[in-house]
């Protein structure tokens, strides 16, 4: 019923059972490279930026408010929000609530 040649090409061969997970390694390289590595990246500029902070840095908190840094502890940061009123306003933060860094004189342009 079945030929003796038809049933020699089912067997699989190990060279094309290498061939089938080759579009799946691609896929997982291509996903790498643009997608892992770049965010590894980000993460690892961002935590020198936080560990880089200092007394008079003006920086953007993750709730969108800017502030200028008066006084820098391990895991907070005293931010001064305003200065237009007889005492400064100052809020206590944590440091990875930090956004960005602002360069020096931003906020006496915007104020």
């Amino acid at each position: 019923m079945i030929s003796s040649a038809f049933a020699q090409s089912a067997a699989a061969s190990p060279e094309s059972t290498l061939m089938s997970f080759l579009p799946l390694v691609l896929i997982f390289g291509v996903f790498y490279f643009l997608a892992i590595r770049p965010q590894m990246k980000r993460q690892k500029e961002q935590k020198a930026m936080i560990d880089a902070l200092q007394k008079g840095d003006e920086v953007i908190i993750v709730g969108g408010m800017l502030g200028k840094i008066n006084k820098c502890g391990d895991t907070y940061l005293t931010l001064e929000v305003s200065t237009l009123a007889e005492k400064p306003v100052e809020v206590l933060i944590q440091r990875n609530a930090v956004q960005s860094l602002l360069p020096r004189g931003t906020l006496k342009d915007s104020r």
